[in-house]
């Protein structure tokens, strides 16, 4: 039994090697291992959980990297299809820290990681997750959509996490991306976005106003990243605010992976709320103060050097 699956995008994330300036005037690119959910699985395998995750890719060099890439950071590949035809998806950035992180998609019309289908998916694996993450943008196409609903459908216990991940580029409109979203709040247990992806969920920036909204809507929990004001978590019957942790930011695109595998191990381990947010804050700092995205995720060890007063788990 895995302790996590995600399901999702996978491909490369080519970063400039030199900060503060556009992509035309970066001479030196890095290459490492991309995509949201791919990377929370990344991120939590480092904190020791078995993790895989569920996600295509293509029929070329590229594709044969990303599957070793998977492996070599202890994630389970077993899942990840090959799709004849469209390219492995790569992502371009520009870094301007602390607070500027252009993307860049090269996915094409439709990706391989869009192309899952509902017969390629291994269900009885799913359903036996402690904890199953998946995305917002996994719902923007077909046949990816319905491999999504059989999947949620499937899932009758554990945590069932929607990373709400609202990249609006990847999306025909935003109506459609809010009719999707909204659907699949029904079958997750836990909510996690940013303000911006809230808003597209529940109608709302303010975070409070958006924990409630998400709790109405069927969550058990729900968390709102505030970026420099920290974040925010809420039960049924808990409210938990946790400051930010201060690093000198380098690149911030990596963060809400690492927060992503930090709650996915808090989850996984039956810790308390405010444990797991605080946690997987320090997570998210770690990374943001690093160039890479995969690459930097951190071990526990690490993420509890920023936590000068946390037990070791």
């Amino acid at each position: 039994m895995y302790d996590l699956i995600t399901i999702g995008r996978s491909g490369v994330d080519i970063y400039p090697l030199q900060t503060g300036v556009g992509l035309a005037q970066v001479e030196t690119f890095g290459k490492f291992l991309g995509g949201s959910p791919t990377n929370v699985a990344v991120a939590a395998a480092r904190h020791g959980l078995r993790s895989a995750v569920v996600t295509a890719v293509g029929a070329d060099p590229f594709g044969a990297w990303v599957r070793q890439a998977i492996r070599g950071f202890g994630v389970d590949d077993s899942f990840v299809g090959t799709v004849d035809g469209p390219p492995t998806p790569v992502t371009f950035c520009e870094i301007f820290p602390p607070d500027h992180f252009p993307i860049y998609f090269y996915r094409g019309e439709h990706p391989p990681d869009l192309r899952l289908t509902a017969e390629s998916l291994d269900l009885p694996a799913i359903v036996a997750a402690k904890v199953f993450w998946f995305t917002g943008t996994g719902l923007s196409q077909e046949p990816s959509r319905s491999a999504h609903a059989a999947a949620l459908a499937a899932r009758t216990s554990g945590w069932t996490v929607f990373d709400l991940d609202y990249r609006p580029m990847l999306w025909g409109s935003p109506e459609t991306a809010r009719r999707e979203v909204r659907q699949a709040l029904r079958h997750a247990n836990v909510a996690v976005g940013n303000l911006d992806e809230v808003e597209i969920a529940v109608g709302t920036r303010d975070p409070e106003r958006a924990a409630q909204a998400l709790l109405d809507a069927g969550m058990a929990i729900a968390i709102v990243k505030m970026g420099p004001d920290g974040v925010l978590a809420r039960s049924r019957d808990e409210l938990v605010v946790v400051p930010p942790v201060t690093v000198e930011v380098v690149n911030g695109l990596g963060a809400g992976d690492a927060f992503g595998g930090a709650v996915a191990l808090g989850l996984a381990r039956g810790w308390p709320l405010e444990r797991t947010v605080r946690f997987a804050n320090a997570a998210g700092a770690h990374v943001a103060a690093r160039l890479a995205c995969a690459d930097a995720m951190p071990s526990t060890d690490e993420v509890l050097a920023l936590l000068p007063n946390e037990v070791r788990p």
